[in-house]
């Protein structure tokens, strides 16, 4: 009866932010990764073994896109992986699908990667609980997967080299995109085009072929607006003028975080945009969540992206 009454009013939780976040016209749509309707016209995937620079491993693209068995394309490098990092349990992906093997994610996932294991776990707990609420996907994993599994995730991917995942270049205009079903990745349309940024940051793969295979060596060029790594960098390291509480004072001056305060430097810059953005809304209202909703209270959503813009170049 307890857990059909917590069911019942994380449920009415998700629905009510849904309709709040729905009617806010300052919501960064393009940075939460929704797969487009209707999809793009994308030429048929060959179902041969698929092969990435350096690695002897092939998968077919159905082994590929096995979100409960994620390619493991280097198994040197994951000798010491946890099982619920390569393989599902019960109602639990394997980590290793969304935040890959080496822990550094897509566009749609958080980097993982050297972040410390009390954070980590921290924050499985708050999804487990629905303190911190992302309906898509990671509170039906962590109410789902066991302390054990949890512990051992978070320790495993603290362990991992974090760094030197994601491009940052300004530019005025963009490649046209689309959000993929396939990994929720955000990728070129396939006819080609360019458009006007506007005030929102398009990540892509540097590779798209290695990108989509979930290669761990190959990474991603996020185009930022113009001017926005100098205003991220003086809202960072000052706070811009006593709008916002210096990110620095809390994350570090090289934002590589300190003790259970997490890393920003290098993160994929939706990411943050969407963690930023669910402080001030309330979709995280977590112990720690109390704090930052103050610290984002005045920022603009052009303050979101120079913040994120400038974090993800350190």
């Amino acid at each position: 009866m307890l857990k059909k009454s917590w069911l019942v009013a994380l449920t009415a939780t998700f629905v009510l932010l849904a309709q709040t976040q729905q009617s806010d016209p300052n919501r960064p749509e393009w940075s939460f990764l929704n797969p487009d309707k209707p999809q793009p016209h994308v030429a048929a995937e060959e179902s041969g073994p698929v092969h990435v620079p350096g690695s002897t491993k092939e998968y077919t693209p159905k082994e590929i896109d096995d979100l409960a068995n994620p390619p493991v394309w280097f198994p040197d490098e994951v000798a010491s992986a946890p099982s619920i990092v390569l393989h599902a349990k019960g109602g639990v992906l394997a980590c290793g699908s969304c935040h890959l093997m080496s822990g550094h994610g897509h566009q749609e996932s958080a980097d993982l990667a050297g972040l410390s294991a009390d954070y980590i776990y921290r924050t499985m707990v708050n999804f487990k609980n629905g303190s911190r609420i992302d309906p898509q996907r990671m509170n039906a994993i962590a109410k789902n997967m066991s302390e054990e599994d949890m512990r051992q995730a978070a320790d495993w991917f603290a362990a991992l080299k974090p760094g030197g995942w994601v491009k940052v270049e300004e530019s005025d205009t963009v490649p046209k995109t689309y959000v993929s079903v396939k990994g929720r990745q955000r990728l070129p349309l396939p006819d080609g085009g360019m458009e006007p940024i506007g005030n929102r940051i398009i990540e892509l793969p540097q590779d798209i072929a290695r990108g989509t295979v979930r290669d761990p060596h190959s990474g991603f060029i996020a185009y930022v607006p113009k001017g926005s790594l100098a205003k991220g960098a003086a809202l960072v390291k000052t706070g811009g003028s006593n709008k916002t509480i210096a990110c620095a004072i809390c994350h570090g001056d090289s934002l590589e975080g300190i003790g259970e305060v997490p890393r920003l430097a290098g993160l994929h810059p939706p990411y943050i945009v969407r963690a930023l953005y669910g402080f001030q809304t309330g979709t995280n209202h977590s112990a720690s969540a109390a704090l930052m909703k103050k610290v984002v209270a005045n920022l603009t959503p052009e303050d979101l992206v120079a913040i994120a813009a400038y974090v993800a170049t350190q």
